[in-house]
């Protein structure tokens, strides 16, 4: 491996240590992570909420064709 490539990867390692670090620890962090769980929790809602659509929407057809 040459030794320009192998001491790029060890700085960009360290890179994401110290921001890691610092996205845990540092100014703001409690602000992050809880914006990071609203963000989570809009996600899900939004799925669970195409789910039910979508399966509303198939069972309304099924429901229509058997009519005909």
């Amino acid at each position: 491996m040459d030794i320009t490539k192998q001491a790029k990867e060890q700085l960009e390692k360290r890179v994401k240590k110290i921001e890691d670090f610092i996205a845990n620890k540092g100014v703001g962090s409690a602000q992050l992570a809880k914006a990071r769980r609203v963000q989570r929790n809009i996600n899900l809602a939004i799925f669970l909420g195409s789910f039910i659509t979508l399966a509303g929407i198939t069972v309304w057809v099924l429901h229509n064709m058997d009519k005909e």
